[in-house]
């Protein structure tokens, strides 16, 4: 799952890590097109398919391309799911407005934080393939934990107790995983991050 991921102190990964970024410098347009058009049909797949329906095989399919193709950038139908869900993470928006109450904050930030632009089969399906134990599936994972801690830090902000912030981490991610399986409705996760980070800051 995405690891309580890298707790606050891991938060090392801003969007595209130095070793990503010089893997795409040595990618050559046609073969950065066919990465695109990979991880686009492998989002199509999601949305139409569920996890156990999806292959390299169909992904590269609709992607055009042979799944020995496929095989070449990435590893598995986990490695191009999660990258996928990544994606998603990435072109989020990712602003703060310090001027609403702590819980409604979080709340935004969960809501922003990309899974809801996607359909809850897509997010079913990637997050599925989050749990994979491969080791590209790690390395996407680890991203993804590291930004949701960064995303979740900046929205408590600096006056909020620093033990505050691995507890929702785990509240938001096995919400995710929740949802996910079918026991949660995608659209209930920020009220749930709203109550939970209202219940850990109530002054007592």
């Amino acid at each position: 799952m995405f690891d309580p991921m890298a707790p606050a102190g891991a938060r090392a990964s801003a969007p595209g890590t130095a070793a990503e970024v010089q893997v795409r410098r040595h990618l050559s347009a046609r073969q950065a097109d066919v990465v695109e058009r990979l991880l686009a049909a492998a989002a199509a797949e999601a949305e139409a398919r569920p996890y156990a329906e999806i292959s390299v095989r169909s992904i590269a399919k609709r992607a055009g391309v042979a799944a020995a193709t496929a095989y070449t950038y990435f590893s598995g139908k986990d490695h191009l799911l999660a990258e996928v869900l990544w994606r998603c993470v990435q072109a989020s928006p990712n602003l703060v407005d310090l001027s609403v109450d702590l819980p409604q904050r979080v709340a935004e930030t969960a809501r922003a934080m990309g899974f809801t632009s996607m359909g809850p089969p897509a997010v079913a399906a990637c997050t599925t393939a989050l749990l994979g134990d491969g080791p590209d599936v790690k390395r996407v994972r680890a991203r993804i934990g590291a930004e949701i801690g960064r995303r979740l830090a900046a929205a408590l902000g600096e006056r909020t107790d620093p033990a505050v912030l691995p507890v929702l981490q785990v509240t938001y991610t096995g919400a995710l995983l929740s949802a996910g399986m079918g026991h949660l409705d995608f659209d209930a996760v920020p009220g749930l991050m709203a109550d939970a980070t209202a219940l850990m800051t109530v002054e007592r």
